[in-house]
């Protein structure tokens, strides 16, 4: 096995810090409200996160809760009632070169082929790919979609178009890569080679990810730290900490201590706070 990440989620501490790595990306005392033809919707309230360079954080919590409103903000796409969200010390008040966006559909444009796909991108951003060619061919072979190219995304299974998306995604190097339920749409065995393979690339290339789902095992297996929401509007309910070598395996979510951990990470969602796995109900 290769050795653990070098981040180790023991370190870690409750306020979102990562030991003495300095902060890339932080929330500060985020607020949401929507308004409505039925009157406003309290999504965020007053939430803080502080997220190191290099790290994964998973963010779980139930239906409703904010997860998604949380994510956006920090791309930059919605803005915030109050609080902020800042990137390398600058506020975050649009979409930013820096970061990168992987959604639940991989929203390929059905009349381009793969690799035209890829290169949009490049476009709206207004950024020669040439420099980028390298990268992206490499990507393409990692994940397993070089001779592809030329395919058009109804020629191409779920699976692939979701590999497609993280190319996309990664082609152009952003620092920041903010994944909103990547692979809900999935049947569990792709699901399982998707979270290998996102595992393998974060390792290979340090990208700081920040990635919401509703699946907590998945959230365990990827994770340095677990953060849990409460029900609407979303507060911070708890970090986990998930002190696991890497790169994990599908077999780790098996063990005792991952099924008591994913126990305690329901139960805290469920409550709203935390709950240890062993504490009667």
């Amino acid at each position: 096995m290769a050795t653990a990440h070098r981040a180790s989620a023991a370190t870690r501490t409750s306020a979102g810090m990562t030991g003495s790595a300095p902060a890339l990306m932080t929330v500060e005392h985020a607020t949401k409200l929507y308004k409505t033809e039925t009157g406003s919707v309290h999504a965020l309230d007053d939430l803080s996160l502080s997220v190191a360079k290099g790290e994964f954080i998973a963010i779980v919590g139930p239906s409703g809760c904010g997860k998604s409103t949380l994510l956006w903000a920090m791309s930059g796409l919605h803005d915030l009632t109050s609080g902020r969200v800042m990137l390398n010390g600058t506020p975050v008040t649009e979409p930013r070169s820096e970061i990168g966006m992987i959604f639940q559909d991989a929203n390929l444009l059905p009349w381009r082929n793969l690799r035209q796909n890829i290169l949009f991108p490049f476009e709206i951003k207004k950024i020669n790919p040439a420099p980028f060619e390298p990268r992206i061919q490499d990507l393409l072979r990692q994940v397993g979609l070089a001779g592809f190219e030329k395919k058009m995304p109804r020629e191409l299974s779920g699976g692939m178009q979701q590999r497609a998306s993280i190319v996309r995604c990664l082609s152009y190097d952003p620092d920041v890569i903010l994944m909103d339920e990547p692979f809900g749409a999935l049947d569990a065995f792709t699901r399982d080679e998707m979270n290998l393979l996102i595992q393998r690339l974060w390792m290979e290339t340090g990208k700081t990810i920040i990635f919401v789902t509703h699946n907590v095992s998945e959230a365990i297996f990827l994770a340095d730290r677990v953060v849990v929401l409460t029900p609407r509007p979303g507060r911070m309910a708890h970090i986990f900490p998930i002190d696991l070598p890497r790169p994990r395996t599908i077999d780790m979510t098996y063990e005792p201590g991952f099924v008591q951990l994913t126990m305690e990470i329901k139960r805290t969602i469920e409550t709203g706070v935390y709950v240890p796995a062993d504490t009667p109900v």
